[in-house]
């Protein structure tokens, strides 16, 4: 299944809040956002007296981003829910620009939604449309026991697509994974021959939960030992499904993973629970491309020096970023291309500035799967990655980056 998004040169993303909201720059790695209350005051979810929700147009394959604060430990809820077909996605970033959680379908009806226990501090919720499409949806965050703006997918959920294979079974029926926490817990299957896995944590631990085989395309499910819902994630690592449970640590019990594959029944679908390694993590946030790694070396960039006017540069490219940093000496518009050698291959791009925040990223430019960013920026060091959308697959990438400025 691939994401399709329409380029970044012929649209902007256009915004409209429901109360006018303030604008709040450089959080969580964006180069601006909307209070979700209007102001940083009011968007403390913690003492709010009710739920706070704006409404969002996105288009040119873009994100509207919404922040909000908490001022102590609180179990929140956030949700976007398109208007007419509209399908969006969510993403949960913390503070520092880290994602904490995907979601595409959990609200019903195409309809995104979370819920999780969220640590004193500020978060942005970032959605954009699933197809490239243009997109109004409506985005609101609350705490748990605040009303719900969807119904949730469990109370929910037509499929009229007979490729999609919904889980068959229960909680009752599932299998345990094999092996040891400090060594992985893992199990094997295919949807149609398990759909249910099991395992327990004897103390509150720190986990990560991943479904893996992008050509299924999965989507899990945590659940409770008596199959009440209690996360969910679709694609976190391209296609691939991961819950993460960083700081407190996932409690004490009896647990299920219900599994889904998007793209097929009876492919294997590898899933485990590990021990959660924030290095590991970060790493991979970093492979991915969610985040910009840092320019001290500790992950290897390419140096292409100042960009003057032109610059070409061929990469062979795998599932995980190439990265390559070049100096805009002025301000103006920083144009990257990634062009697939042979017509073979499916590129992602992304672009940062030097202190992290995200000026661009594309998938599908055009009719084909080649990847264009385009982005007005100023003089400074910008970091371009690459990689290919599939993470097991490989191909050869020809890049280019152009400089324009503005006429004098």
């Amino acid at each position: 299944m691939r994401h399709f998004n329409l380029p970044s040169l012929a649209l902007a993303t256009a915004t409209l809040a429901m109360a006018s909201p303030a604008f709040a720059q450089d959080m969580c790695g964006f180069g601006d956002g909307q209070w979700i209350g209007g102001s940083e005051a009011a968007s403390d979810m913690t003492t709010a007296d009710a739920h706070q929700e704006q409404m969002a147009l996105v288009l040119g394959g873009n994100e509207y981003v919404s922040l909000f604060t908490l001022s102590g430990p609180t179990n929140v809820r956030v949700e976007a829910q398109g208007r007419g077909a509209g399908d969006p996605l969510l993403d949960l970033y913390d503070a520092t620009g880290s994602i904490l959680l995907s979601d595409d379908d959990s609200g019903g009806g195409g309809a995104a939604r979370a819920e999780t226990q969220l640590d004193a501090g500020t978060y942005c919720v970032a959605v954009k449309s699933y197809d490239g499409a243009p997109l109004t949806a409506f985005v609101r965050v609350g705490r748990t026991e605040q009303e719900a703006l969807t119904t949730g997918a469990e109370s929910d959920v037509v499929i009229d697509d007979p490729d999609v294979a919904m889980a068959s079974g229960s909680c009752a029926e599932a299998r345990p994974l094999d092996g040891s926490l400090a060594n992985g817990l893992t199990g094997t299957a295919s949807v149609s021959e398990n759909a249910f896995w099991s395992f327990s944590l004897a103390q509150d631990t720190p986990v990560s939960l991943t479904a893996s085989n992008s050509d299924a395309d999965p989507v899990m499910t945590l659940r409770d030992a008596d199959g009440n819902h209690i996360d969910e994630n679709d694609d976190f690592d391209g296609l691939d499904s991961r819950i993460e449970y960083s700081d407190t640590g996932l409690a004490a019990g009896d647990y299920c993973i219900e599994v889904r594959a998007l793209d097929g029944d009876d492919l294997p679908i590898a899933v485990a629970v590990t021990e959660y390694d924030p290095v590991a993590a970060q790493m991979a946030l970093y492979a991915s491309g969610d985040v910009a790694p840092p320019l001290d070396g500790s992950v290897p960039f390419t140096d292409l020096g100042v960009l003057e006017t032109r610059l070409r540069q061929d990469v062979a490219t795998t599932g995980q970023m190439s990265w390559f940093a070049l100096e805009m000496p002025e301000a103006g518009l920083l144009l990257a291309e990634s062009v697939s050698v042979g017509n073979e291959g499916d590129p992602l791009m992304v672009a940062f500035d030097d202190l992290g925040r995200q000026v661009g990223r594309n998938d599908d430019y055009g009719d084909g799967y080649d990847s264009l960013i385009a982005a007005r920026v100023n003089a400074g060091t910008y970091l371009v990655g690459v990689r290919q959308l599939d993470e097991v697959a490989t191909g050869s990438v020809r890049m280019v980056f152009e400089r324009y400025t503005a006429a004098r």
